[in-house]
């Protein structure tokens, strides 16, 4: 299987984030009781933040457990969504309380309520990617093989 770049990192990032700030911002702000402006505004730092780790999780999670080793299964999902989210938290209660000069407490409440979209979330949208992008790339072999041997 063909190796991610940056390029694509980046691109598998931003369209995460992008999907699920259109989720969360409303969704937050009616939750809430906040305006749509304030949380979309952290929702998109989050997201930012979000975006940055994720880059980095999965450079590191296809290093540690490459998928010509590994067989990217339920249990693997799983595994991957909880370690992203687990890293996450740290960052995102300290931006949560800062953003809505809320206690700890309260901003790692709202982080729990976060995971609960986020985990299958998560699970979901990489399961997708991968599944979408290992036909491409095989699509694209196929043709490449084609156009060599004519």
């Amino acid at each position: 299987m063909q190796r991610k770049s940056l390029m694509e990192r980046v691109f598998h990032a931003v369209t995460f984030e992008a999907i699920a700030t259109l989720i969360c911002a409303p969704v937050g702000a009616y939750l809430m009781q906040r305006s749509v402006w304030e949380m979309g505004g952290l929702t998109i730092i989050l997201a930012t933040a979000a975006m940055i780790w994720n880059i980095i999780y999965n450079a590191i999670f296809d290093r540690l457990w490459p998928v010509s080793r590994v067989v990217r299964n339920v249990k693997v999902r799983i595994f991957h969504a909880l370690g992203f989210e687990c890293g996450f938290i740290v960052i995102g209660v300290n931006i949560a309380a800062y953003v809505l000069s809320i206690s700890m407490l309260q901003a790692f409440m709202l982080e729990l309520g976060i995971i609960l979209f986020f985990l299958p979330y998560t699970m979901v949208y990489n399961w997708v990617y991968d599944t979408l992008r290992e036909r491409i790339v095989a699509r694209r072999a196929a043709r490449n093989m084609a156009s060599t041997l004519r």
